[in-house]
């Protein structure tokens, strides 16, 4: 097992290195540079002192040196300084916004696994009920409703007409100088709206997927076998076909790491959250690179660790895949 877990961690280090080059090329390609934002609206400002600054951003530079330069301050765990006129290290920015998109979307992930699973397991095991295709019709609302606009229906239904919850950032006025317990039902209140937007797209889709997996499990030689034994029901559900229909759900749970930041954008906007996704898009339309590729440095080593996840609990379900990297 160790050694398999070695060399999926080796095989991350290339990769790694191969998603930050591109992602490097690829923005440096967008039109516009960072010296855009500072000079475009001024009307003094000339072409020599355009080519200060972009002397002092190292702009002038050739691509590669840019890259290598940065890559050699990453290796240091340096991400740099941000292009904002703050000026502020780039992990400092990072480390402020990370936690609450991170628990933002984990809340939601964990709301998915808990809510979706049931689900689809429910589904499979009464195919064609009419509690299955009301289900159904659940899961293609879910598919079919914008995010954006969802989160705007409950934001006036619950925050402008009912009054029941805050529409907008983390924590009330009065939290300021409350307790513990009111500053933790207040917190509670204010995520409850984008943890629910976040979760409703992605408990509709897995939930499908473990019905689809379930269906075909069922219907396997091996599920007939325990059934004719006598087994009981719940035995050849939870214990036979449970564990193999979980399979493929591993690899989506496994990708859905990345999205802990990437999908935060859209509701972290919306309700005025001050988290990653809300800052990415900022540095994105003030074209800071630097801060551009810290973040997009987190995102491509989720995607890889939640590979890595991935992997290893395949192995650890199936020892046939253990077995095999030995070969």
């Amino acid at each position: 097992m160790m050694m398999f877990i070695g060399k999926r961690i080796a095989l991350m280090v290339p990769m790694l290195l191969g998603i930050t080059m591109i992602s490097f090329l690829v923005m440096n390609l967008a039109p516009g540079e960072p010296i855009d934002v500072l000079t475009n609206l001024n009307p003094k400002a000339t072409a020599e002192a355009r080519e200060r600054l972009r002397s002092h951003y190292g702009l002038n530079q050739p691509l590669p040196v840019r890259y290598v330069n940065w890559l050699k301050r990453v290796v240091r765990l340096d991400l740099g300084y941000s292009f904002a006129q703050d000026n502020r290290p780039v992990w400092d920015k990072i480390r402020e916004r990370i936690p609450i998109t991170l628990t933002i979307n984990a809340l939601s992930l964990l709301l998915i696994i808990i809510v979706a699973i049931p689900i689809g397991i429910y589904s499979a095991v009464h195919q064609n009920s009419i509690m299955d295709r009301i289900l159904t019709i659940f899961v293609f609302i879910g598919f079919a409703t914008p995010t954006f606009w969802l989160a705007l229906l409950l934001m006036i239904l619950f925050g402008v007409h009912l009054g029941w919850l805050p529409i907008s950032g983390l924590q009330s006025i009065q939290a300021a100088h409350a307790g513990f317990w009111f500053v933790l039902g207040d917190r509670a209140r204010h995520l409850l709206l984008p943890v629910l937007v976040s979760a409703f797209g992605g408990l509709a889709g897995l939930s499908r997927y473990m019905r689809s997996n379930m269906l075909e499990v069922i219907r396997q030689d091996y599920i007939t076998t325990a059934r004719a034994k006598g087994l009981k029901e719940a035995t050849v559900i939870g214990k036979h076909a449970l564990r193999n229909a979980l399979m493929p759900i591993i690899t989506i749970l496994g990708f859905s790491l990345p999205g802990l930041i990437g999908g935060s954008v859209i509701f972290e906007t919306i309700f005025a959250i001050p988290g990653m996704g809300q800052m990415f898009y900022g540095a994105v339309m003030a074209r800071d690179y630097p801060l551009i590729m810290g973040i997009l440095l987190i995102g491509a080593s989720l995607t890889l660790v939640g590979n890595l996840l991935a992997d290893i609990s395949y192995a650890l379900v199936d020892p046939r895949i253990r077995v095999g990297s030995h070969d």
